[in-house]
């Protein structure tokens, strides 16, 4: 079943009486090339477990499926877990869990089922953009992080969270403390049924290995948080009205840091903040 096919998609919809959800962000991928050059980045071996978000009808599930061990396919929408199970009915190394990963209580309670630890998977997905900066965030934030994430997000975002100064935000600075991200394609909007509105990124993010206590005790987030608070204005009034701190100390601060108390957040590096909220 070539599940790349509009035609087939169309069928597969109508059999059970469902449409595309605007709301759930359901574009069905189309083109081929693309769905390998989402296998090829994500460098599968016989012995991986890959955890897939928003499968679908399962068009790169059983790409998946034929260059992995197991499968995890967590999938909001009941109805596409009803196709899944059918379209994959041949496989038998995918597992579907129908759940919303933001809430993710299904897949701990998979895993403690299954007697496993969430180490050495990785994440692979094309990715509802509503849902795209949480998730992110969710997996990297996470004790056991994945040995990295091969994601289709939108074009702009995928951009925004691989920027350098001076175009750093709140969700690049974020991304990058956690992680290595790469743009690995550039996807056109035509390689979707429904077509969105916008161009789509194949983006790969490699986590650092942080560790949780580091990450506790860091100021990192609070200081971060305080200089875009207001992007657009300069940096030393956004950390001292949020960090209540009066401004002769703030500029003291950011001048041992080699920092301008004119600059704006956006120009700062994921070092820079790192340098500043060791010295707060």
């Amino acid at each position: 079943m070539d599940l790349t096919s509009p035609k087939t998609i169309k069928e597969i919809l109508a059999k059970h009486g469902a449409k595309p959800s605007k709301g759930l962000g359901q574009n069905f991928l189309i083109d081929k090339k693309v769905l390998e050059k989402i296998i090829s980045a994500a460098e599968l071996k016989p012995a991986d477990v890959v955890l897939e978000v928003g499968p679908g009808i399962g068009t790169l599930t059983q790409e998946l499926a034929k260059n992995s061990n197991e499968v995890i396919a967590i999938e909001k929408d009941k109805t596409m877990c009803k196709i899944l199970a059918e379209t994959m009915e041949n496989y038998k190394n995918i597992e579907i869990i129908n759940a919303d990963i933001l809430k993710i209580l299904a897949l701990e309670h998979y895993l403690k089922i299954k007697k496993l630890k969430i180490k050495n998977y990785k994440v692979v997905a094309n990715l509802p953009y509503y849902i795209t900066s949480p998730v992110i965030r969710k997996f990297l934030e996470s004790e056991n992080s994945p040995e990295f994430m091969v994601l289709m997000l939108q074009k702009e975002v995928a951009q925004r969270i691989c920027a350098k100064p001076p175009k750093m935000s709140l969700l690049s600075v974020s991304v990058q403390f956690y992680a290595e991200p790469k743009i690995i394609s550039y996807v056109s909007k035509n390689c979707f049924w429904p077509s969105p509105k916008v161009d789509s990124a194949i983006i790969k993010i490699s986590p650092k290995r942080i560790s949780t206590l580091e990450i506790r005790n860091s100021k990192f987030f609070t200081v971060v948080k305080a200089g875009f608070s207001q992007p657009r204005k300069q940096l030393a009034g956004n950390l001292s009205k949020s960090l209540k701190l009066n401004r002769e100390e703030t500029n003291k601060w950011l001048a041992k840091n080699k920092i301008s108390p004119t600059q704006r957040a956006e120009t700062l590096s994921v070092q820079d903040w790192c340098n500043l909220a060791r010295s707060l």
